[in-house]
């Protein structure tokens, strides 16, 4: 059985855009099968560093999907590869 692909959302807890971007990736859901992980930046030194105001960022198979809103095509596009 193969593994779930897993979408990665770095965030903040208060951030509306990382909010809107987990409501769109879940949406996505009914068409794709895919695991949503939320990882907050502001837990770790490093990963504020590295994301800042970037959030926020959306990664699969370690690479950037997009990042402040949800590009829907980018995202399916990945998703479809992987079926």
């Amino acid at each position: 059985m193969a593994a779930a692909c897993v979408l990665t959302v770095y965030a903040r807890t208060y951030c509306h855009l990382c909010d809107d971007m987990i409501a769109a990736l879940r949406s996505l859901q009914g068409r794709f099968s895919f695991e949503i992980s939320v990882i907050d930046v502001d837990s770790e030194a490093a990963l504020e560093a590295r994301y800042g105001e970037l959030v926020p960022v959306l990664e699969a198979d370690g690479r950037e999907l997009c990042h402040y809103f949800l590009d829907e095509a980018a995202v399916t596009d990945f998703l479809a590869k992987m079926r």
